[in-house]
């Protein structure tokens, strides 16, 4: 810990740089620019491109096991109201999902391990796109875990559900498969005082959106965790006039893919029958790419546990339920033994009390140099072991 709070002001002044100029999945141009910038500073090799905008980083004599630390580094298309002097400069974009830490508390780790002899490969995978992209995929596809052959990978995320100072995961599957909908309800329109020379999509979209709930209430396992989420509906836009079509968004979660793929079924049977019973034809799509559950290797959880209570006591340590939210990380731990750990950022006193995804989101950059001294120590340990 002495270490990543000596150079507390380093990552720090990283992180803010890259919270000005949030850039999303993609298109992490000046972040990358930023990333190679240190790592070129610091004297450590770097291949680039790989998974178009990303950064894969190593260091180490090769004589030994290769451990993996990954950061995420894009954006999402939200506008930032949080009150900060750091505040984006790009609108409509921010970095409400705490990517810009992510990737500062890496590169700490990058500099603290730089100046240590590695026995062995520590690799740095600076990622795009895990907002929907499948970065993780990608980078996996594209070599990261391969040449030498990663042992174990890690990654930390902030998360304002816990106080600073705290982080917590558990064994097994800790964030769910995930999937997003689109759904499109096709009528025939007409003026609104003539209901009966028209086939109404908007009744037969409330019905459609009504009956999905019974998925969740009727049919799965009261003991089975799932999600079916409508987050949007769109038709029409006059007072009297019945639309052609609705556009319905959401999303299905699972903690396995076998219950994604049986959500995923039965929405389409849904849409598709209750559609024909109101006259409408109606498409189903789950566009973007599903994401696996991220599974937490259980010996890798135990050793991440045992070095966040040296470092931070085992009061800080927590085992957690299972999250419904997604997370590409789940592409790497396909291929290789890891593991997921949360680290709390929640300080009312500082106003960080608003949850990722949010226009209001802030973190207590206190929490920035224990990111950092994880990262090293689930690195060096892994190779000591």
């Amino acid at each position: 810990m002495n270490e990543s709070e000596s150079i507390k002001d380093w990552i720090i002044g990283i992180r803010r740089e890259l919270h000005r100029f949030p850039e999303l999945m993609y298109e992490e141009h000046r972040t990358n620019a930023l990333v190679r910038e240190k790592l070129d500073e610091l004297g450590i090799g770097y291949e680039f491109p790989i998974a178009e905008t990303g950064v894969l980083a190593s260091i180490g004599n090769g004589k030994g096991p290769c451990i993996a630390l990954r950061a995420d580094m894009d954006a999402l298309p939200i506008h930032e109201t949080a009150d900060v002097d750091f505040k984006s400069e790009i609108d409509g974009k921010m970095h409400a999902c705490g990517h810009d830490c992510h990737t500062a508390m890496l590169l700490g780790a990058a500099k603290i391990l730089s100046d240590k002899e590695i026995q062995g490969t520590v690799k740095f995978l600076f990622q795009p796109a895990e907002e929907g992209g499948a970065g993780g995929q990608k980078m996996t596809n594209e070599g990261a875990l391969d040449d030498p052959e990663v042992e174990r990978i890690f990654g930390l995320h902030v998360w304002p559900r816990m106080p600073t100072g705290q982080v917590g995961s558990r064994a097994g599957s800790f964030l769910a498969a995930a999937s997003f909908m689109d759904i499109e309800v096709r009528g025939v329109g007409g003026h609104a005082a003539s209901p009966h020379f028209c086939v109404d999509p908007v009744l037969a979209s409330s019905r459609i959106i009504d009956s999905l709930q019974s998925i969740v209430s009727r049919e799965t396992d009261p003991l089975e965790s799932a999600v079916v989420s409508v987050t949007a509906v769109n038709g029409g836009d006059a007072h009297n006039v019945i639309p052609e079509s609705v556009a319905i968004k959401g999303t299905v979660r699972s903690l396995t893919m076998e219950g994604l793929r049986r959500l995923q079924t039965r929405v389409s049977e849904i849409c598709n029958l209750v559609g024909q019973a109101n006259g409408c034809e109606v498409d189903v799509a789950f566009p973007g790419n599903d994401y696996p559950p991220t599974y937490n290797d259980p010996a890798t959880w135990d050793f991440a546990k045992g070095v966040a209570k040296t470092l931070i006591g085992a009061e800080n340590v927590n085992e957690l339920p299972p999250v419904m939210g997604g997370e590409d990380f789940a592409f790497y731990t396909q291929k290789t033994n890891g593991c997921f750990v949360v680290l709390g950022v929640n300080n009312p006193d500082k106003g960080c009390i608003h949850n990722v995804h949010t226009p209001q989101f802030k973190v207590d950059e206190d929490a920035l140099p224990l990111g950092t001294a994880l990262h090293v120590s689930f690195a060096l340990e892994s190779l000591n072991e």
